[in-house]
C-alpha cells in the first residue's frame, strides 16, 4: 500500500482504474463460471439427497422395525428359529448402516448417532453388570424401556454391538437355551432404540412430515432432535429445516453454502469412511495397534461390514442407493474434468472390494493375515485418490 502512495497521482489513478477494470472483468467471468458450475451440479446434489442418503436411511429405519418385532418375538417364544429370524434381520439391517457410512456427517455426527448405536469394542464388563441390575432391567422391560435405555446408557453398552452380542456366538446365531430372560429384556429395549435412533437418521435428511406415521409418532414421543442446529447451540438452533432440505437449498443454513460445497462434503464422506476402514477397522487390528478393535466380532461380519463401507462409497460416488437408483452424481463431473482419473476412482473402489473379500473368513481370527494387510493397503489407496478427486470439484 504505502509503495502505490508513492506513485504519482496519476499513475496512481491509472494504476487503480486498470486494476478496477481488471478486477470486474475477472470478477464476472469467474461469477459466470461459478454461476454455471453451481447449475450443472444441483442435479448432483439432489439426487445425493433423495437416492443416496434418504433412500438409505429409509431402508435402515424399515428394517430396524423389523429387527425389533423379531426380537420382540424372540421374547415370548424363545426357539432357536426366532434366535435364527433375529441374527438374520440384524445382519440387514446391519449392512444398510454400513452403506450409509460414507455420509456420517450431519445428523450421524451432530446428534452423536454414530456413536451411540455403532461403538466397539462392546464394553461387556459393565453390560454384564447392566444384566444383573435389577432395578434397571425394570426400567428396560417398562413400555418406553427402549427411550429409557437412550437416555441412560453410555456408548458401548447399546446399539449394533449390544445385540450382536446377545444373539451370535462364534459366527453362529446363538442356541435360544444359551440366552437368558434377563438378556431378552435387555436385547428388546436396545433393539427399540436402535430402531429409535435409525428413525432420526432418516427424519433428519427427508423430514419429519416424510416419514411414516410410526416413525413421527416415536420421534415425537422422544422429543428428539432431528433439524439441522436443533442439537447445536453453535448453530441456528431457531431452524427447523431438514438436513436434506439444508443441503439441497444452498445459504439457507451455514450447512451448506453452494453446491459445490456439497460436492466436496460428498467426497469428503467417501474419503473419510475408506480411511477408516484401511487405517482403523483393518488396519489397527492387523498392524497390533489395538488387537480388540475388530468390528462385529460375534457374528463374524466384519468383512461383510468393510465391504457395506466400500459400497457405500460406491453409492455415493456414483449418485443413487444401488444400481436402480442411479442418476446425475459427481463421479459425472469428474469423468468431464478428468476421465482418467475418474477411471482411477472406479479402479480403487474394484480394488478395495477384491481386497477385503480375498482376507480369510473370520476376520476375526485372521487379522494378522497377508491378505488383510493387503487390503488395508488397497483401502488406503482409495482414500488418496478421492481426495485427489475432491481436488476436481473447484475446476
Amino acid at each position: 500500500m504505502k509503495k502505490i502512495l508513492r506513485f504519482p497521482l496519476l499513475m496512481a489513478v491509472s494504476v487503480v482504474i486498470g486494476l478496477s477494470a481488471t478486477s470486474c472483468s475477472d470478477s464476472n467471468n469467474n461469477g459466470t463460471e461459478e454461476d454455471t458450475k453451481e447449475v450443472e451440479l444441483a442435479p448432483v446434489v439432489k439426487q445425493y439427497v433423495n437416492n443416496t442418503v434418504i433412500t438409505t436411511y429409509k431402508s435402515l429405519a424399515d428394517e430396524s422395525i423389523v429387527l425389533y418385532n423379531a426380537l420382540v418375538a424372540l421374547k415370548k417364544d424363545k426357539t432357536d428359529a426366532n434366535v435364527k429370524a433375529a441374527a438374520d434381520s440384524w445382519i440387514k439391517a446391519r449392512n444398510y448402516w454400513e452403506l450409509s457410512e460414507a455420509f456420517l456427517f450431519g445428523p450421524a455426527d451432530d446428534f452423536g448417532i454414530d456413536p451411540h448405536i455403532d461403538t466397539w469394542p462392546l464394553a461387556k464388563d459393565a453390560l454384564i453388570a447392566e444384566l444383573k441390575n435389577k432395578d434397571h432391567l425394570a426400567k428396560m422391560a417398562q413400555e418406553n424401556g427402549d427411550i429409557w435405555v437412550g437416555e441412560t446408557f453410555e456408548e458401548g453398552l447399546f446399539g449394533f454391538h449390544g445385540i450382536e452380542y446377545i444373539l451370535f456366538e462364534e459366527g453362529q446365531a446363538k442356541s435360544a437355551s444359551k440366552i437368558t430372560d434377563d438378556e431378552l429384556i435387555y436385547v428388546v429395549a436396545v433393539a427399540g432404540d436402535l430402531r429409535n435412533q435409525c428413525f432420526r437418521l432418516e427424519a433428519s435428511w427427508a423430514g419429519i412430515n416424510n416419514v411414516t406415521a410410526e416413525k413421527k409418532a416415536k420421534l415425537i414421543a422422544m422429543d428428539a432432535a432431528i433439524t439441522y442446529g436443533s442439537g447445536d447451540d453453535s448453530k441456528n438452533n431457531d431452524t427447523n429445516y431438514s438436513y436434506g432440505e439444508c443441503m439441497l437449498n444452498p445459504g439457507l443454513t451455514a450447512f451448506s453454502n453452494s453446491n459445490v460445497d456439497a460436492c466436496e462434503t460428498i467426497l469428503d464422506g467417501c474419503q473419510t469412511i475408506a480411511d477408516e476402514v484401511g487405517a482403523m477397522k483393518i488396519g489397527k487390528p492387523h498392524t497390533g495397534d489395538d488387537i480388540n478393535y475388530i468390528e462385529s466380532p460375534y457374528s463374524y461380519n466384519s468383512k461383510i461390514d468393510f465391504i457395506g463401507n466400500i459400497e457405500s462409497i460406491r453409492n455415493a460416488y456414483l449418485g443413487g442407493a444401488d444400481s436402480k437408483n442411479r442418476g446425475a452424481s459427481v463421479a459425472d463431473y469428474v469423468k468431464k474434468v478428468d476421465p482418467s482419473l475418474h477411471a482411477e476412482v472406479i479402479a480403487a473402489i474394484d480394488n478395495a472390494v477384491a481386497k477385503i473379500t480375498a482376507i480369510p473368513f473370520p476376520f476375526a481370527k485372521n487379522y494378522t493375515s497377508t491378505q488383510a494387510g493387503e487390503a488395508m493397503v488397497a483401502c488406503n489407496e482409495l482414500a488418496d485418490v478421492l481426495t485427489k478427486a475432491k481436488l476436481t470439484i473447484r475446476k
